[in-house]
C-alpha cells in the first residue's frame, strides 16, 4: 500500500455513505436485478419460482439461449401473451448484455402490466463469461 499524503484519493474524496443507507441502497439494487449465477443456481436446483424470459428476437434465441429460457420479445410483451402465466409470478428478463436495452424495456412493459419483475444483469454475454453454456 502507498504512503498516504493525507490528501483524499479520488476514491475517497466524496466520502462513502453511512452503512444504514448503503444498506437499503444495495437492498434495493437486489430487488431489481439478480445475476446470472444467481439464475444458474436456481434453474439448476429446481427453483420454479419465476419466469425466465429471453427478450431478444426469436432468431437470436434460436442460436443460443439461458436453459429454461422461454422466448418473448420485449415488444410482444402484453397481457395477452402473458395469460398462461399467474398474475403474481415473478419474471426474470435478460436480453444480449450490458450493451443491450431490451431486458430494461421488457421489465418496464411488464411492470406497467403489474407483474413482478427482475432483470438479470450481464444477459447472454454475462452468460458466457461465468462459464456458463448457452442451449440451442
Amino acid at each position: 500500500m502507498a504512503e498516504s499524503t493525507g490528501d483524499p484519493s479520488v476514491v475517497t474524496e466524496v466520502p462513502a455513505a453511512d452503512p444504514g443507507a448503503a444498506l437499503a441502497h444495495f437492498e434495493s439494487r437486489l430487488r431489481f436485478e439478480t445475476d446470472c449465477w444467481d439464475v444458474h443456481l436456481a434453474t439448476t436446483g429446481g427453483a420454479t419460482d419465476f419466469v425466465l424470459l429471453d427478450v431478444r428476437s426469436p432468431d437470436l434465441y434460436a442460436e443460443g439461449h439461458v436453459p429454461g429460457a422461454v422466448n418473448l420479445p420485449h415488444g410482444r410483451i402484453v397481457e395477452r401473451n402473458l395469460v398462461e402465466y399467474p398474475p403474481g409470478a415473478t419474471f426474470v428478463v435478460y436480453c444480449a448484455g450490458p450493451h443491450c436495452n431490451g431486458a430494461d424495456k421488457a421489465a418496464a412493459r411488464l411492470a406497467r402490466l403489474g407483474r413482478p419483475v427482475k432483470k438479470m444483469i450481464g444477459g447472454v454475454e454475462g452468460w458466457k463469461d461465468e462459464g456458463l453454456e448457452l442451449v440451442v
